[in-house]
C-alpha cells in the first residue's frame, strides 16, 4: 500500500518505522531539522521495551505535493495545523484515496456524516471559516483514535513510552472494506487495530481524559501521576470528566468506562508529560482548541453547563498564547 504520513512527530515517526519494516510504501512529509536528519539518517525508533530500530526505507520530503498519488493519506500533524496543509492534499488524492486523521481531542469532521438534526454542523473552534471541509472531502475520512504515548526526542529519533491501539471506523458507522483494510495495515506492522462502529465513542473515551489531563498538565508542569495522586487536582479531574459527560450523552455517547476507572487508568500511565505539555516546555502551539477549547463549543451546543471546563480553558488558551509570544525553546527532558 501507497502510505503519504503527514507529520513525522510522536505517532506519525511511529507510524512510518512501523509501516515501513512491513514492507509499505512509505512517504512521510516534514520540515526544519527532523527533515534534514531524516534525509541523511534515517527515521530511529526505541520502543517502551528498549528495543531500537532506524528505517532509510523511507521517501522524505518536505512538500506534500511531491508525494504523488496515494492509497492511504495519514495526516499526523497537530490538530491546530491541519487548516495550513489541507488545500496541499488534493494532489495525493485517488479515486479511492482515505484520509485518516489521529489528532487529540474532538476532530474538525465530528458532525460530518453524522446524521441527525446536527449532521454537517461546523465547529468553528476547529475549522471557523469551513476550509478544511472543502478541502478533505468527508467522504474520504476515516476515524482513527491513537493510544500510544509518544515523543519526538530529536530531530531523526522517535521515543515510545507506551500503547500500540489504533481503532478506526467510518464517519457514519458503517463496517467498509477500506476500514479493514487500514486496521490490518496497523495489524500487519506489529500495532493493534480493529473497526468499530462508533468512532466518535472511541474518541470521546480518550478525549475525556485529554481535556483534563493536557491543559491541567501544561498549568502546572505536572505529569499524569502528579495529577492524579493530588487530592486537589484528582477533583478538578473529576468535576471536568462530570461535566464533559453530561455533553457526550446528549449527543448520544455511552461511555463503557466509570469515571474513576479512567482517571486510575491515567494514574497507570506514571510519570508521562502530556503532548500540551510537551509542547508548552518546548515552546510550541498546543492543540488547546481540538483538546478542550470544542468541548466548551459542545457543551453551548447542547445547552450544558461546564463552568470548570470553561475556566480551565481560559487559563490554558492564555497560556499558550504566552508560549507563542516567547517562543523560547526551554529544556524538555523526558522524566
Amino acid at each position: 500500500m501507497k502510505v503519504c504520513i503527514v507529520g513525522a512527530g510522536g505517532i506519525g515517526g511511529l507510524l512510518a518505522v512501523k509501516f515501513s519494516q512491513a514492507g509499505e510504501a512509505v512517504t512521510v512529509v516534514d520540515r526544519g531539522l527532523h527533515l534534514d536528519a531524516m534525509r541523511s539518517h534515517g527515521l530511529s525508533l526505541k520502543m517502551a521495551d528498549g528495543t531500537e530500530s532506524t528505517t532509510t526505507d523511507l521517501r522524505v520530503t518536505g512538500k506534500i505535493s511531491q508525494a504523488g498519488s496515494t492509497d492511504l493519506i495519514i495526516l499526523a500533524v497537530k490538530a491546530h495545523q491541519i487548516a495550513d496543509v489541507a488545500a496541499d492534499l488534493s494532489p495525493l488524492y485517488g479515486s479511492d484515496t482515505s484520509v485518516l486523521t489521529v489528532q487529540n481531542g474532538i476532530p474538525w469532521w465530528y458532525f460530518q456524516r453524522h446524521g441527525g438534526e446536527l449532521d454537517s454542523k461546523r465547529l468553528q473552534k476547529l475549522d471557523p471559516e469551513g476550509l478544511i471541509a472543502q478541502h478533505i472531502p468527508a467522504e474520504r475520512i476515516l476515524g482513527c483514535v491513537a493510544y500510544p504515548a509518544c515523543e519526538l526526542a530529536a530531530p531523526g529519533m522517535i521515543r515510545h513510552m507506551e500503547g500500540n491501539r489504533f481503532p478506526v471506523g467510518e464517519l457514519d458507522g458503517c463496517v467498509t472494506e477500506r476500514a479493514t483494510t487500514a486496521a490490518n495495515l496497523f495489524n500487519n506492522a506489529g500495532l493493534k487495530s480493529y473497526v468499530i462502529d462508533d468512532i466518535r465513542a472511541e474518541i470521546w473515551l480518550k478525549a475525556w481524559g485529554a481535556l483534563c489531563f493536557n491543559p491541567i498538565s501544561a498549568l502546572t508542569n505536572a505529569t499524569m501521576v502528579d495529577i492524579c495522586q493530588h487530592d486537589e487536582t484528582r477533583k478538578l479531574v473529576i468535576n471536568m470528566m462530570t461535566e464533559a459527560q453530561t455533553i457526550a450523552e446528549k449527543l448520544g455517547i455511552a461511555f463503557r468506562r466509570t469515571i474513576e476507572e479512567r482517571v486510575a487508568g491515567a494514574e497507570a500511565v506514571g510519570a508521562h508529560k502530556t503532548s500540551m505539555l510537551q509542547d508548552s516546555l518546548a515552546g510550541r502551539p498546543m492543540e488547546v482548541d481540538a483538546v478542550i477549547g470544542a468541548v466548551t463549543e459542545l457543551g453551548r451546543i447542547t445547552q450544558s453547563s461546564c463552568p470548570t471546563i470553561d475556566s480551565i480553558y481560559a487559563c490554558v488558551s492564555l497560556l499558550n498564547n504566552k508560549v507563542q509570544q516567547l517562543g523560547v525553546e526551554q529544556p524538555n527532558k523526558s522524566d
